[in-house]
């Protein structure tokens, strides 16, 4: 009997083995804001219980344990990040300026990177000897992590955090049509008139300048001073993905024509509400038939910074709102609170998001709060202050169950009656619960999806036979553009060559010659 159960536990051993590639992970975000670490913590949450062991790179020291989960956060890169990000968002926005102009943060990418590199800490990883199977890297900013790749010699994949952000798809061929593709920072939706497709054709333009001037004459140099001048080009490295998880969904995002070595897993974190602590619970069930509304403005915008306009702003619009207010803000600054509101330094949105008496959510349109709105089907009134803010704030409002306003022209007015609309009005309702439906029809849940094509990559080392030649193409090869030049001249060549051909032919009379016909004298008597 004890050798019968042997042998049983041993196939159910060996069966796992062989399903499971129990591999060692090397994940990397240079993302600014923490709001980046969510997709991987997902990811690693997916493949640790599969026997995976994940190790996470990052500049956001972590505030929980994961078992299996290494995370290695180098002080110098930490406090860089912290203080570069120390910005006031809200207050630039409101001036009519650009929170984080383009050159600053191309200039992120590089400083960052050299911080990162030339960290002790980072130092003592890349001599210990580690081996890794897989990298994951952050579609956003991945270039510094080029160097990881080409110095453990493994396959990489992509998870692109910032799902309206197409540079990287773009660099593994996936195609990226500027009349259809709105740019990331600004409030375009899919559909653009020809104004607008002749200002997203210009930001395009002026980005692909920009990144390639970082990545080229600044970022090039500075990883091959670490990992050796025998890198490859970065760009060169990029183009070999052999796998992108998108953060997007068609119902979020827009439709888009993507590789087969594109999978999206828009709202991987995404969860069924939990039952929230007693203190908010008991806040919100002395609102009554009322309800609540949340509030927040994401990781990136640090309640520290925000300008007393702003505050005061609020103050007044909460004050007039028959609803209670759930506010996360994390300083303890705040005086002359209204009896409605109740400060959290941090809340958990999803269970808070998810429950029956939120009435609606007031936020600065982050990617992922984007996500959970239409996941838990709360109408939404959008603040967008940067990055891919206005691109996801004109989707939502774009779908209807969003009103976005401007920053630089807000007032108490306008932000009471967005909020009391959003309310009031059963069409914003209506099309969140519709978007609702259709995000969560999917044959299979994002992290399962996530964690196959993970694994796919595991098994087979790379996916070469998913990647598309047109990787390697410039914009002239890409749209044929050789092609379309030298058919345009052998036409031209066959037209001047056929009407040379018929005037020596007679055929057809030229102008300037004269053809001098034989004439008869005749005499008349």
């Amino acid at each position: 009997m004890l050798s019968r159960c042997f042998q049983i536990v041993t196939l159910v051993t060996l069966a796992v083995i062989h399903h499971c590639t129990c591999a060692n992970v090397l994940m990397i975000t240079m993302g600014g804001t923490k709001s980046h670490k969510i997709p991987f913590w997902e990811l690693a949450r997916g493949l640790i219980p599969r026997g995976h062991n994940i190790t996470f790179i990052n500049a956001f020291p972590s505030d929980f344990y994961l078992e299996g989960l290494e995370e290695i956060t180098p002080s110098s890169y930490v406090v860089y990040v912290r203080n570069f990000t120390n910005w006031d968002l809200v207050g630039a926005r409101i001036k009519g300026e650009e929170p984080v102009p383009f050159v600053d943060m191309i200039k992120f990418g590089y400083e960052a990177c050299d911080v990162l590199l030339s960290d002790p800490e980072t130092k003592e990883f890349l001599r210990s000897g580690l081996k890794f199977d897989l990298l994951v890297l952050d579609g956003a900013y991945p270039e510094c992590a080029m160097g990881f790749v080409h110095f453990y010699g493994a396959p990489f994949i992509y998870i692109n955090t910032v799902g309206m952000y197409m540079g990287s798809l773009s660099t593994a061929g996936n195609p990226t049509l500027y009349s259809v593709t709105p740019f990331l920072a600004r409030p375009f939706s899919d559909t653009m008139n020809f104004i607008q497709r002749v200002q997203n054709f210009g930001f395009y333009m002026v980005a692909n300048i920009m990144h390639s001037v970082m990545t080229r004459g600044k970022l090039q140099d500075i990883v091959r001073q670490y990992f050796g001048p025998d890198v490859p080009g970065i760009y060169d490295m990029s183009r070999n993905v052999s796998f992108i998880l998108q953060n997007g969904h068609p119902v979020l995002t827009y439709p888009r024509p993507f590789l087969p070595n594109v999978a999206e897993i828009a709202c991987l974190h995404c969860k069924p509400a939990k039952k929230l602590p007693e203190h908010l619970e008991n806040f919100i069930e002395g609102a009554g038939e009322a309800g609540f509304i949340y509030f927040s403005m994401g990781s990136s915008v640090k309640a520290s910074n925000l300008p007393d306009y702003f505050r005061a702003l609020l103050m007044i619009v909460f004050r007039n709102l028959p609803q209670r207010v759930l506010w996360k803000y994390e300083g303890d600054d705040l005086t002359d609170l209204p009896s409605n509101v109740l400060l959290g330094k941090w809340l958990p949105q999803q269970d808070v998001l998810g429950h029956p008496k939120l009435k609606a959510f007031v936020t600065h349109g982050g990617l992922l709060s984007v996500f959970e709105t239409v996941y838990h089907g709360v109408p939404v009134v959008s603040l967008p202050v940067f990055c891919d803010h206005d691109a996801n704030a004109a989707k939502a409002e774009a779908d209807g169950y969003a009103i976005k306003l401007d920053l630089f022209t807000i007032t108490p007015e306008g932000l009471l009656r967005a909020i009391k609309t959003v309310i009031r009005d059963p069409r914003y309702k209506t099309q969140v619960k519709h978007r609702q439906k259709l995000l969560l029809d999917q044959s299979e849940i994002p992290l399962e999806k996530a964690v196959y094509w993970t694994e796919y990559v595991l098994r087979h080392k790379g996916a070469v036979h998913l990647q598309s030649p047109s990787r390697h193409m410039g914009v002239i090869d890409y749209y044929s553009l050789d092609v379309v030049v030298f058919l345009a001249l052998v036409l031209i060549g066959i037209y001047y060559t056929t009407k040379k051909l018929l005037r020596l032919m007679r055929i057809l009379p030229k102008d300037e010659v004269s053809i001098d016909l034989p004439r008869k004298n005749i005499k008349v008597e």
